[in-house]
């Protein structure tokens, strides 16, 4: 159910970096950021669904020291 959250959350915000903190917030309804390793577990999982090489993500891509963003 969070990964298909997260997908949501991302198809809502297209082009949009979504602060880690903002995601979250929203999808574990939490402000704890001390090992936010769930969601980079998530993202991981998003990426092989889908991208086609998630070693090299071109459409869940990282922007450093903010969160994530979803590229048309």
């Amino acid at each position: 159910p969070k990964l298909a959250e997260l997908m949501q959350l991302f198809l809502r915000n297209q082009d949009t970096t979504l602060a880690r903190k903002h995601i979250m917030q929203t999808i574990w309804k939490t402000d704890y950021m001390g090992d936010t390793r769930t969601l980079d577990v998530h993202i991981r999982w998003l990426r092989e669904k889908l991208e086609d090489d998630p070693r090299h993500p071109r459409r869940i891509v990282t922007v450093r020291r903010v969160g994530y963003k979803l590229v048309k």
